[in-house]
């Protein structure tokens, strides 16, 4: 096994999933999901 060096290890690229779209896709989700439900289900405020 080869020993990378930094700038070889700089130069790799991969095909990762971004931290923003962890944070995003569930937002969204939940997002529409509370939309729907409002829309579907609307309650009085107390």
């Amino acid at each position: 096994m080869k020993q990378l060096t930094h700038d070889e290890l700089k130069k790799i690229s991969g095909g990762g999933i971004s931290t923003s779209l962890l944070a995003f896709l569930p937002m969204g989700i939940s997002f529409i999901v509370g939309v729907i439900d409002g829309y579907l289900r609307p309650l009085k405020c107390n």
